[in-house]
């Protein structure tokens, strides 16, 4: 029976989080398209451009006007029927919906990959690494360092250090691209020691060794805006947290037999709070996915952040909704996971079960 009920369990949520993402998409398809309207700045595009090539033609002058406005009209007609656009956007969008679920991204509209390639899959692919090493690296960074830190100032609570941390916490209050200005201004433009942006230089050198170093000089001032942005109040936040598990009755139970500070951080701190790590370690890494829009921007970051960015300009709706569909998958996948994980660490979970607190 327990097979069973697990098994049960396991459907009915996956089956649960499917819905949640075909929900999800089709709200971004709709808020992509704009209702609709997309379609009309599109056919306007149309109408343009194939109004000026027209009109260009030499041929069409000898043309009487009403002849060249049938030959134009005919010519707007066939460029909305290859594009599908002499059907009702409501009928489109599901087509759509279908599409992105099966991961049938399509071609772009506007953008192209460096090589040329109109497919969302390919434009994807190619500005993903530079997201995942930028929001790899810091975030790993902010996560580490904020775990231990937490843990050490949690030992020593009402230290210097501690209220040095917790008047620095509100610091993260501003946006990380807001203090990376700051940090081009002070070290590209003022002390001239670290590149303005971009992830490596122009044109880009020749050895693998002076490119990786290229690439790690245009990365220090990036990462060093998210450290600003970020590290200061997950520490607070974490130390926080760890404070609470610490003031527990067992934990004063076990320093009263006098066991050593570490093992009753690793046996009676820390285990009880994996559940929460291990979910906000989760979260960091689909969150690499994302990227950050005006971040990568403001660094002229090739990554995907950037392209949405660039996509949303360009009413490129099949990249937006690329992006949109990938991190939905990654979201509904890291969810589940974490429901079976949570049953493995932490014994208080049933999974599918009667007793105790079930999932």
């Amino acid at each position: 029976m327990t097979l069973v009920r697990i098994l049960r369990y396991v459907i009915l949520r996956a089956l649960s989080l499917f819905v949640t993402v075909v929900i999800g998409v089709y709200l971004a398809i709709l808020i992509a398209n704009m209702g609709g309207y997309v379609d009309e700045i599109r056919k306007a595009q149309i109408r343009e451009q194939i109004g000026a090539t027209m009109l260009a033609d030499l041929k069409l002058r000898t043309l009487p006007p009403s002849e060249v406005r049938q030959v134009i009209d005919q010519q707007i007609e066939l460029e909305e029927k290859r594009l599908g656009l002499d059907r009702p956007f409501l009928l489109r969008s599901f087509t759509y919906l279908r599409d992105a679920l099966t991961l049938s991204l399509g071609r772009a509209e506007r953008l192209t990959s460096d090589t040329g390639s109109r497919q969302v899959r390919d434009i994807i692919i190619e500005r993903l690494p530079a997201t995942l090493l930028l929001f790899g690296t810091a975030d790993l960074i902010v996560f580490s360092v904020a775990i231990f830190a937490a843990l050490f100032l949690s030992r020593r609570y009402g230290s210097l250090l501690d209220k040095v941390v917790v008047a620095l916490a509100p610091t993260s209050a501003a946006p990380a691209w807001f203090y990376g200005i700051f940090l081009i201004l002070i070290f590209a433009s003022l002390l001239r020691v670290l590149p303005f942006g971009g992830m490596v230089d122009v044109p880009p050198p020749e050895t693998a060794g002076a490119y990786a170093l290229s690439v790690l000089e245009h990365l220090i001032l990036p990462v060093a805006a998210i450290l600003v942005g970020s590290l200061f109040i997950s520490i607070y936040n974490w130390r926080t947290f760890f404070l609470i598990y610490s003031s527990e009755d067992y934990v004063e139970v076990a320093k009263a037999k006098g066991l050593p500070s570490g093992a009753i951080e690793r046996r009676y701190i820390l285990r009880p709070t994996l559940p929460p790590i291990i979910t906000s370690f989760a979260f960091t890494l689909i969150s690499l996915w994302s990227g950050a829009i005006i971040l990568e921007t403001v660094f002229s970051w090739p990554g995907l952040g950037r392209l949405l960015f660039q996509a949303v300009g360009q009413f490129d709706t099949p990249v937006i909704i690329g992006s949109v569909v990938i991190y939905a998958y990654l979201l509904a996948l890291t969810v589940f996971l974490l429901d079976i994980i949570y049953a493995l660490v932490d014994p208080r979970v049933k999974v599918g079960g009667e007793a105790g607190r079930s999932l």
